[in-house]
């Protein structure tokens, strides 16, 4: 068997890339739609009146986490949006007919540290002050980064064992 050539396996190596950013992609868009736990997530305005259970959680980069130890999930959109800091306090409220309706109660204190955008293991980082922090895909896709890209990010200020940022600007 003769090796293909450097061109072929080039071409090949981008297609192996671009499909696991593509499932990646498609499995955080399924949890932002059913949740981890399978419970469809309706998300709604936060100025609505809305009934219903209230949970205040702490957000840890992708879900919240709430005083009774169960995750729910943010929707991957709302939290790029928003520029959710891992440690932010979120209010959520399952509304009577099952939706999900967050809202920001607590930002904590924060920093922008600027790093470069970089790709593994199917998720996207940003290498900054000799650290990887992991982004949201949404926050990929919505600032349209690609690989080596410098990007302002944001941090937890008082959390050096932060492991999530969220994205302010591309540079």
């Amino acid at each position: 068997m003769s090796e293909l050539p450097e061109k072929q396996v080039k071409r090949l190596k981008t297609l192996i890339q671009d499909a696991e950013t593509n499932l990646a992609a498609a499995k955080e868009l399924l949890i932002s739609i059913i949740g981890d736990d399978g419970v469809a997530i309706t998300p709604r305005s936060s100025t609505e009146e809305v009934s219903g259970k209230v949970v205040e959680g702490i957000f840890d980069g992708q879900k919240m986490a709430g005083p009774d130890g169960k995750e729910y999930p943010v929707p991957a959109n709302y939290a790029s949006k928003s520029k959710l800091v891992e440690g932010d306090i979120l209010k959520l409220t399952i509304a009577d007919d099952g939706s999900f309706i967050y809202k920001q109660i607590g930002p904590i204190d924060r920093k922008q540290i600027i790093g470069t955008l970089v790709q593994h293991d199917g998720a996207y980082y940003v290498e900054a002050n000799g650290k990887e922090y992991r982004i949201l895909l949404a926050s990929v896709t919505y600032f349209r980064l690609e690989m080596g890209d410098q990007v302002t990010i944001i941090v937890p200020t008082e959390n050096p064992d932060a492991t999530w940022a969220a994205v302010e600007a591309a540079l």
